[in-house]
């Protein structure tokens, strides 16, 4: 992850410790599993929250899908439960008050999947992205 690099190499300053909100972070399945990234995402939440990253129970290479892979966001659940809404669930069952990602069809499920299990006002949907700029205005 290209910020963690900034980080680590000092070529980008966030204050640490600034957002007080307890996350929890979904790894999407192009950067985890299909790239094999999981700790640079950790790391950056890590030095930008204070509480650190609370871990879904599924969570790096045994990560949960978003529900929006292979076309799935355009088609209606027949069956079952929504993937998204699965997701979600997990993630309240965290009591994060934030779930990160860095994929905006992660972004885009799991807005969606809020709405659906009503909990828009527990659980806030933010891109890894939105919160370091958080970070940078902050300072």
């Amino acid at each position: 992850m290209f910020i963690d690099k900034l980080l680590s190499d000092g070529k980008l300053n966030l204050p640490e410790g600034f957002d007080k909100r307890k996350l929890t972070y979904h790894d999407p399945c192009y950067i985890g599993r299909y790239n094999d990234v999981y700790d640079e995402p950790r790391r950056v939440l890590t030095v930008l929250n204070s509480n650190g990253v609370t871990e879904m129970g599924r969570n790096r290479n045994k990560s949960f899908c978003c529900g929006g892979g292979g076309g799935r966001a355009w088609m209606e659940e027949k069956i079952g439960k929504r993937i998204n809404q699965t997701r979600v669930n997990e993630a309240l069952a965290t009591n994060a008050e934030v779930l990160a990602a860095a994929c905006p069809f992660c972004i885009t499920m799991f807005e969606d999947g809020v709405k659906g299990v009503e909990a828009e006002e527990k659980l806030k949907i933010e891109d890894i992205s939105e919160i370091i700029a958080q970070a940078i205005d902050k300072k």
